[in-house]
Parts: structure tokens; C-alpha cells; sequence
């Protein structure tokens, strides 16, 4: 019986591992061709298009629209990265996101993407506003500049939410009573100069 057991014991063990190393694989399929804007539709304000497999948003100051690319596909619990670089102005990376008939075009989560030390936050729109700032310590920690190309981590599962800038953590919520299901955006702040970059956006789905 002792055997037995132990015999047991370590079969489950090596059935449970390989249970955990299955759900550990993960695999990420493209946002984003390279080629064109197939999968993604704008709100008014602001121009997005695609040169050399780049999307770039640029907006003039006299523009008072935040101009949102939306997917047409709407997201519930995902890993997602992307690497993003910002010449001008207040950028964003929106998620769990829903249209509105306003000049802000959605309610829901971004994750700031601006010229400062800011980005990595996670704000609000249409609701709380700032939820989390992330702080001086992190800030020095991941080697953020400005008009660099910079890589974003975000993983949302139920109400945990993780934004990681450069493989540094910069925000993590546990158990938020936030919007759990919505569309994936970039940003153009209005009234600002803007010129934002992205590339290389993939998502893999959580079940």
C-alpha cells in the first residue's frame, strides 16, 4: 500500500506539472499586419496611418478631438505587447474600452503613454481618472526616454491588471472592480501636438 501510494503520489505530481506547463503556453497572434489598418477603425480627430510596418497618429493643437484607433474585436482576459515610441504630446494604450458619443470617444482603461516619467500609470476615462501613478523608484528603474522605442507588457485576467515598461512592473491592481470585456485603442490627446508610434502589437488570449 505504500507503494502504491507513493507510486500515486508522483504520477499526480507529473500530471499536475504538465497540466501547469500547458496553461503556461502562451501564443500571440498580430494585432496589427504591418501592411494597413485592416482590424482597426478610427474615431473622428486626428490622422493614424501605416508607413514601414509603424502605425503613426499625429494631430495638430487646433484639433480639441481625442482621436482613438480602435480594434473592431472586442477583448476580455489577454496578454498583450507592443512596443511604442512618442515624439509629441499625450499618448495612450486603451483597453476594456467602449464608444461613446463624446470628444473623448470612450470610457474605459489606458495605459498612460506620454513624454514623461507618467507613462506606465493607469487612468481611467470616463470614471475613476488616475487609479494608479507610477512612482520616481520605478521610473528610474526601467529606462524610460522620450522618442525611444519602449516596450508595453499589459496582462488583464478577471480584475488582476499588470503594465510592465521595459520589463519593469509599473502598475499592478488585484481583484479591481473594473469593466472586465472591451475593444483595445491607441490614443491621440486632443488639443495637443501630437505624434505617437506603434509597432509590433500582439495579443494572446487567457482562457
Amino acid at each position: 500500500m505504500k507503494r502504491t501510494g507513493t507510486l500515486g503520489l508522483v504520477l499526480g505530481l507529473l500530471f499536475s506539472a504538465g497540466i501547469s506547463a500547458t496553461a503556461e503556453e502562451v501564443e500571440f497572434k498580430s494585432l496589427f499586419n504591418g501592411k494597413n489598418l485592416n482590424g482597426w477603425e478610427p474615431t473622428p480627430g486626428g490622422k493614424w496611418e501605416v508607413k514601414n510596418g509603424v502605425v503613426i497618429g499625429t494631430s495638430p493643437k487646433s484639433e480639441p478631438r481625442h482621436g482613438i484607433l480602435l480594434t473592431k474585436k472586442r477583448f476580455k482576459d489577454f496578454v498583450v505587447k507592443a512596443k511604442f515610441r512618442v515624439l509629441h504630446g499625450d499618448s495612450g494604450f486603451y483597453f476594456r474600452v467602449d464608444r461613446v458619443k463624446s470628444g473623448v470617444s470612450v470610457h474605459g482603461f489606458q495605459v498612460e503613454i506620454d513624454e514623461t516619467d507618467e507613462t506606465g500609470g493607469l487612468y481611467e476615462t470616463g470614471g475613476r481618472g488616475w487609479v494608479h501613478q507610477s512612482t520616481a523608484e520605478v521610473a528610474k528603474k526601467r529606462s524610460y526616454k522620450k522618442g525611444e522605442w519602449t516596450d508595453l507588457e499589459l496582462t488583464a485576467k478577471g480584475g488582476d491588471i499588470t503594465v510592465k515598461i521595459n520589463g519593469i512592473v509599473s502598475t499592478r491592481l488585484i481583484n479591481d472592480k473594473s469593466r472586465r470585456e472591451g475593444h483595445i485603442g491607441l490614443q491621440l490627446h486632443g488639443g495637443q501636438v501630437m505624434h505617437v508610434e506603434y509597432k509590433d502589437i500582439e495579443l494572446s488570449v487567457l482562457e
